[in-house]
């Protein structure tokens, strides 16, 4: 009993006092902002020190990092905390380091990883980890071939596997392959978890079979423990949505509210979105209003959403007004914000107010990205000023993307410039 309430103790972030987690590892890398630059300098600061850490703060920071798509500095965390740390990697981590592996240094390195690992850690979560990595990457063949050694392994297969499969056939254009997977997990005693149904359902709304996805719901339903998740009802609202059924999916987002008890952010800007997309501008005002009584803070993510919303419903005054209101209060000047209200203008004509902005970013200490350049190399294109478009697109390529890949002006582009 002792034991259990250690690990307890040891798991469980939300018990923990504020001041301990306050100067917990992940607040330290992100207490300068979210952007890849600030949180690796923050790392190398930290493992240059000699500051004690735990491995429930290595663990939730990975988790963090992953869900802002900050695959170097988790997997050099990840990797340090291992060499120079001492901490121990449990099969899991393992499967977890194999997939930053991935994203950050390709499939091929993923793979050597893999076979280098010792025979007693390649089990079903190590292998589950790189079937995933090959559903991820489209690449069909290999993940096939490593299921069916999965199988002939005797590894227990669980739904993630299936639900890899799932999701890669789908991104193929093979959704009808769904339906065998599913037999096969029935067959097998694969219990389908809320993850499943919800790929299920967007193989048949691919295939119109919307009759299907409503079997398919009532399934759900009547047998899914987890079936009262409110990821499932913004994914039957979507598919509603995109068949262009507003009465049902108004009432899926309707049922999305009751289960978003928790004030899930995600859950708000999903609400927001799938409200949007479907002309309500009343429903969209509605959720923001209750967003923001939900947070102390509203998130920068939070605001591009918004605006992008009410760019796309036409709504450019409330647009303003809510762009006012973020950039009188932010700690950081997102310029993915002012790029929607700088795209905005820029298909309106209104050349001058989007210069305006992107001068005004720039002094808040936000340079133009790839993305900046693009709008305004869009806008220069389609009124012929072909001097200033390439101006747009050497921009472009010195600046690059974020993520550190080069930018690369498309194929359209380029003919377009070059018919000029």
């Amino acid at each position: 009993m002792a034991l259990m309430q250690q690990l307890g103790r040891t798991k469980n972030v939300t018990r923990r006092s504020n001041k301990y987690l306050e100067e917990a590892l992940f607040h330290r890398l992100f207490k300068e902002g979210g952007s890849e630059i600030s949180v690796r300098q923050q790392l190398n600061h930290f493992l240059k020190s000699s500051k004690r850490v735990y491995k429930w703060e290595v663990d939730e920071t990975l988790k963090k990092l992953r869900h802002r798509k900050l695959y170097f500095p988790a997997l050099k965390l990840s990797e340090m905390m291992a060499t120079k740390r001492g901490l121990n990697k449990t099969v899991s981590d393992q499967a977890i380091h194999l997939d930053l592996v991935a994203k950050a240094q390709g499939i091929p390195a993923a793979e050597n990883y893999f076979v280098d690992l010792p025979e007693a850690l390649k089990n079903h979560l190590t292998y589950g980890a790189l079937l995933n990595c090959y559903c991820k990457e489209l690449m069909t063949e290999k993940a096939e071939a490593l299921m069916e050694k999965m199988k002939e392994l005797n590894l227990p297969l669980s739904s993630m596997s299936y639900n890899s499969l799932m999701t890669l056939y789908t991104k193929i254009g093979q959704p009808e392959r769904v339906q065998e997977i599913i037999q096969e997990m029935k067959s097998c005693g694969v219990i389908p978890d809320s993850y499943t149904y919800n790929v299920w359902m967007r193989a048949l709304a691919a295939m119109n079979d919307i009759s299907g996805v409503e079997r398919v719901i009532e399934e759900m339903t009547r047998d899914a423990e987890d079936a009262d998740d409110w990821t499932t009802y913004s994914n039957i609202a979507s598919i509603y949505v995109d068949a262009g059924l507003f009465e049902k999916a108004e009432k899926a987002l309707k049922e999305l509210e009751k289960r978003n008890a928790h004030r899930n952010l995600s859950a708000f800007q999903f609400l927001i979105t799938l409200y949007g997309r479907m002309g309500n501008l009343h429903e969209v005002y509605r959720i923001w209003r209750s967003l923001r009584l939900s947070f102390h803070k509203t998130a920068n993510i939070s605001y591009l959403n918004m605006i992008q919303v009410l760019v796309n419903l036409k709504d450019l005054p409330g647009a303003e007004k809510c762009f006012r209101e973020w950039e009188s209060g932010c700690s950081t000047y997102d310029i993915r914000i002012a790029n929607v209200l700088i795209g905005a203008y820029s298909k309106e004509g209104l050349l001058e107010k989007a210069l305006e902005l992107k001068e005004r970013a720039r002094r808040r200490g936000a340079k133009p990205n790839a993305k900046t350049w693009e709008i305004f190399l869009d806008y220069y294109l389609k009124n012929g000023d072909t001097k200033l478009a390439v101006d747009c697109v050497a921009n472009s390529i010195s600046t690059g993307r974020g993520d550190g890949r080069k930018w690369v002006p498309s194929s359209e582009t380029i003919g377009t410039v070059m018919r000029h």
